[in-house]
């Protein structure tokens, strides 16, 4: 049974940062779509944002275009750690951040919350400004 679990986060003032990690137990040997994705208190329908993906079995991360150049990803090995970096955050970055995964084939990024299988308890993020 996969499990992701969530820690850190917290409150925080505008230009300060955090780090948020997800360990993950029961993942297979096969490649992950791993990622974080953010519901925002005012998203329509509690939709939630992708931030960044990996694949588990290597290339280039995906990050929203509103976070490229502050957050940073980095993972564990073989797979059992992923840490999002946040830097110069902003009161828009407000949320409460997921932690996701969804087997891949080797070199596919998905960044779509829908098609994601597993899911943490997600941790809250609060920048105030």
């Amino acid at each position: 049974q996969v499990q992701l679990v969530e820690s850190g986060g917290g409150s925080v003032q505008a230009g300060e940062s955090l780090k948020v990690s997800c360990a993950a137990s029961g993942l297979t040997n096969g490649h992950y779509c791993m990622g974080y994705f953010r519901q925002a208190p005012q998203a329509p329908r509690k939709e939630r944002e992708v931030i960044v993906v990996i694949n588990t079995g290597g290339g280039s991360p995906y990050f929203a275009d509103s976070v490229k150049g502050r957050f940073t990803i980095s993972q564990g090995n073989p797979k059992k750690l992923l840490d999002l970096q946040m830097s110069s955050l902003k009161p828009e970055d407000t949320g409460r951040y997921y932690c996701a995964a969804l087997p891949c084939a080797r070199g596919y990024l998905s960044h779509d919350a829908r098609s994601f299988t597993y899911w943490g308890q997600g941790t809250q993020v609060t920048v105030s400004s």
